[in-house]
């Protein structure tokens, strides 16, 4: 098999981004595959388990495209290999296995710059584009800020030392639920300030900087201002850059807009999240462009594949924003609500410090999609 062709999970965004048309056969167990998978615009993708192609490949044939690549996909690499071999064999040469797998595909950030800052900087959004997760770095004279870092924190400090930025401030907008927060790692490394909402740090074990309403952060020339909204969680935290920008971390996403209960106080936060949403988002300017900390599908992507929208165009067409009878509302963020995120439970205590999973556990705990969104 030491001619069998790989692509890496970069290469495969990339395709995905862009459009292109793609074909993915996926031979991970059926269950895995239902719950979580490849998506894209132009993705074409079948699922046949492994096991039942071990002993050979002839009833899917049929089902693969003829003169066009196949990438073949599994959790972690090694089946999907021994597959795109046996498919290879029988002439259908342009077949490729996905390196790493699912689990690749999860970690990947995509950089994608979204729009300049103060003093000619910069603002770039990072997409995790196998778990919805979105991240930000803030560059303006040298300096920078990374916003609600993802665990990968490799893939940071790669892009960081190639543009000659010097870290400065790491900031997360609330108590991760879905995902390890890198932030903490990274700021030990690098001797960044981080930042945290103090509502939500109340059980931390580590120190950091209160991260307060109206407080404002400086970026080279650029300044990022706090904006307390609670709903999501108790503290999260919005960021206003350079009067421009809004990072609303999971409090409002393009098509939705925060689930209250990932902490169990769901009846509690209710109130919260509609202030935030209904009155202290109300009083910002219609022409701030909203970056959310996650999105929930491809559709919500823009050609180039970053996700935002201008908050006045959100208000005419989120359904989140528009639910005028207040008992509907608490009915809708509070009741029917999808699965809670994989792990969430000990992914929060792992982001309080009480936790030090290793890598494997990390990884395994963050498996899956993301689901930090009222549907």
């Amino acid at each position: 098999m030491g001619d069998t062709k790989g692509i890496t999970v970069k290469e495969i965004t990339r395709k995905v981004l862009s459009g292109d048309d793609i074909f993915i056969l996926d031979v991970r167990n059926t269950d895995k595959f239902d719950d979580w998978r490849i998506e894209g615009k132009s993705v074409k993708i079948i699922n046949k388990p492994y096991p039942d192609l071990s002993d050979g490949v002839d009833e899917i044939m049929g089902k693969l495209p003829k003169g066009e690549p196949v990438y073949v996909i599994c959790a972690k690499g090694v089946s999907a290999k021994k597959a795109a071999e046996q498919i290879r064999e029988q002439g259908y040469d342009n077949t490729y296995y996905v390196e790493g797998g699912m689990e690749a595909w999860s970690e990947h950030l995509e950089p994608i710059k979204v729009g300049d800052l103060t003093g000619g900087g910069a603002l770039y959004q990072f997409v995790r584009i196998g778990k919805g997760c979105l991240s930000y770095i803030v560059e303006s004279d040298g300096e920078g800020a990374v916003i609600d870092t993802n665990r990968m924190i490799g893939q940071y400090e790669e892009f960081l030392n190639s543009k000659n930025i010097k870290l400065k401030h790491l900031i997360d907008t609330h108590l991760h639920a879905d995902h390890i927060s890198g932030a903490r790692e990274l700021s030990n490394k690098t001797g960044g300030e981080y930042h945290l909402p103090p509502k939500d740090a109340e059980e931390v074990s580590f120190a950091y900087t209160p991260l307060k309403d109206g407080d404002e952060i400086k970026v080279g020339q650029s300044i990022i201002k706090a904006i307390y909204s609670p709903g999501h969680t108790i503290g999260s935290t919005s960021l206003i850059i350079d009067e421009k920008y809004l990072l609303t971390g999971d409090i409002l996403f393009i098509d939705s807009i925060g689930r209250p209960d990932l902490a169990g106080k769901a009846e509690d936060w209710v109130a919260d999240l509609r202030q935030t949403l209904y009155s202290r988002y109300k009083e910002l300017t219609d022409e701030l462009v909203v970056l959310p900390a996650h999105y929930m599908g491809i559709n919500e992507m823009n050609a180039d594949g970053s996700v935002f929208e201008k908050l006045g165009i959100l208000y005419e067409k989120n359904h989140g924003l528009n639910i005028d009878d207040e008992e509907e509302f608490r009915k809708t963020v509070s009741e029917n609500l999808p699965p809670q995120p994989n792990s969430h439970h000990d992914i929060r205590q792992t982001n309080m410090g009480k936790m030090e999973p290793d890598l494997g556990k990390q990884r395994e705990m963050e498996i899956g999609p993301n689901r930090c969104a009222v549907r």
